[in-house]
């Protein structure tokens, strides 16, 4: 995601400001009567607000700000004569209705190379701003307080908002026993075709769809993904890798569509229990992969063209969606090149 974000520190903490640095943010968005640290002159980009609301560049008198506060269709019309004037970069500061109007900005704006900035009211408001109508704004200014702040911006930013998903053959199903599987109950209402990247090996990720289709026997839980057995891997924001047993509540995870959109959401709880097993196994290419799943009607593979198949049905020779990485080994969840055989 090549987005920028422009912090707000409520105080000029050098503990703060040295993390910043360290996770790549190296723009701050300051109150004229902030008492700027020289050291910090150089190593960030300052924007100022000055008390008239204006935003200038320090250091870069001539550079080409506007600030424009939007509130009615007429404000909208300064932004396209301050487009005409020649200017490069846009503040957009909207108060209660933020998604319409930027909406019309980026379908506005998206051709004529000026970079528009918004507002985060939160930091959860960050992924928003920065997905709007698909593209997104070009930057998000927020106001961060402690460096716990600072990491949860830095997994947005960071997070995959891709997912490159193939068609993958069925070639073998059998039962695995009884044993752990992990349901991940997400803060966020899940769409249909969304799910997480599930599998036994570090390549091959099957897409396990959430539980928003419901049963003659169970309600629909769009919130849960009843991932697979504790020893699988998921796909996580950074596109590094956890074991399912090592989620837990307050974690981020990586959610993903069958079109391959993803995005990240909160785990607000997750349960291990004891249940029957069993293993899938499928084939892209000459690339073959598995996952261990619950044994059970409601837990289901996303299906080539977007179909729900549940895993009680599938059979050798069906095609489910997959995604197969280029990377074959994991050290602590992270990518690294060597050799590794995991079947």
């Amino acid at each position: 995601m090549n987005k920028q974000i422009i912090i707000s520190p409520r105080n000029l903490d050098r503990r703060l400001l040295e993390h910043a640095l360290s996770i790549g943010i190296r723009d701050l968005y300051l109150k004229v009567q902030h008492n700027i640290p020289e050291s910090s002159r150089g190593e960030f980009n300052i924007y100022l607000e000055k008390e008239d609301g204006s935003v200038k560049l320090l250091g870069k008198e001539d550079s080409r700000i506007v600030k424009v506060k939007v509130e009615s269709v007429e404000d909208i019309e300064k932004i396209s004569k301050a487009v005409s004037l020649g200017t490069e970069k846009i503040f957009v500061d909207t108060s209660s209705w933020k998604i319409i109007p930027l909406e019309n900005l980026i379908a506005q704006l998206q051709d004529v190379g000026v970079m528009l900035y918004a507002y985060a009211s939160s930091l959860e408001e960050v992924e928003t701003l920065l997905g709007v109508l698909e593209i997104g704004v070009d930057g998000v200014v927020v106001s961060v307080n402690t460096i716990e702040d600072l990491d949860i911006i830095y997994e947005v930013i960071k997070s995959a908002d891709k997912m490159e998903l193939v068609d993958a053959e069925i070639i073998e199903t059998k039962n695995a026993g009884m044993g752990e599987r992990v349901c991940v109950d997400t803060v966020a209402m899940l769409e249909m075709g969304e799910g997480l990247l599930v599998g036994n090996t570090a390549q091959f990720f099957f897409l396990v769809h959430n539980e928003s289709v419901g049963s003659a026997f169970t309600s629909p839980r769009p919130f849960r993904v009843n991932a697979g057995a504790v020893h699988c891997y998921v796909m996580m924001p950074d596109r590094s890798t956890k074991y399912l047993s090592e989620l837990c509540s307050g974690m981020r995870v990586l959610m993903v569509s069958k079109n391959g959109r993803a995005r990240v959401a909160s785990i607000g709880r997750v349960k291990i229990e004891r249940r029957p097993l069993k293993l899938v196994k499928a084939k892209f290419n000459d690339i073959e992969g598995s996952v261990i799943l619950q044994n059970a009607e409601t837990i289901r593979l996303v299906g080539s063209g977007g179909s729900l198949i549940p895993v009680t049905e599938i059979r050798p020779g069906d095609k489910v969606v997959v995604h197969v990485s280029g990377n074959k080994a994991r050290h602590f969840g992270k990518a690294v090149n060597e050799f590794i055989i995991e079947r």
